[in-house]
C-alpha cells in the first residue's frame, strides 16, 4: 500500500513510494518544520531523473550541510537508498493551498519548465510568494541547461 496522492507517487529504480512515507520521516526530525518533495522524470542526459527534497528547516535551525546529512541519513535509514534525493535545498515555506494541500504536482510543473501562473493559482495559497522560491529554481536549471559546459553561467 503506497500512502499519498497517487500523481505524486515516487518512483526510483523501480522502487515506488508514497510522499506521505517520505515526509513521516523527514518531518518527524526535530530539526525540521516543513517539506515537498518531487521527482522529476529523466531525460537523455540523466535517464533516472531527479528527487528534490525542499526543507523548511524548525526555528533556530541551521540551514547547511550538516542538516542536510542528518537528513540523507535518515531517509537511508528508515526508508532506502534509493530514496536519498539527489538534492536536498532550504525554502522559507512550501507552497500549500488554502486548504492545506502541499502544491507537489503544481511545484513539479513550474521545475519542468511551466509558467508558475498556469501550474497553480498565487490566490489559492496561504502564502502567495511561497512559489517564488520554485521558479527561481526552474529559472537557474533552465540557464544551467542552456549553457555549454565549460562555459561561465
Amino acid at each position: 500500500m503506497i500512502s499519498g496522492r497517487s500523481d505524486a507517487t515516487l518512483n526510483r529504480g523501480g522502487v515506488r513510494i508514497g510522499t506521505a512515507e517520505f515526509y513521516a520521516v523527514v518531518e518527524g526530525m526535530e530539526e525540521v518544520a516543513d517539506s515537498l518533495v518531487v521527482h522529476l522524470e529523466g531525460d537523455e542526459a540523466n535517464p533516472a531523473g531527479e528527487l528534490l527534497l525542499f526543507v523548511v528547516p524548525a526555528p533556530g535551525v541551521e540551514a547547511g550541510d550538516e542538516l542536510r546529512r542528518r537528513i540523507t541519513a535518515a531517509i537511508r535509514a528508515a526508508l532506502s537508498p534509493r530514496h536519498v534525493p539527489d538534492r536536498v535545498e532550504f525554502v522559507e515555506a512550501v507552497p500549500r493551498t488554502l486548504s492545506g494541500k502541499k502544491l507537489e504536482v503544481p511545484v513539479k510543473r513550474v521545475l519542468m519548465g511551466a509558467p508558475a501562473e498556469r501550474a497553480a493559482s498565487r490566490d489559492a495559497l496561504v502564502r502567495p510568494d511561497a512559489l517564488d522560491a520554485f521558479v527561481e529554481l526552474a529559472r537557474r536549471r533552465a540557464a544551467e541547461r542552456d549553457t555549454p559546459r565549460g562555459t561561465p553561467a
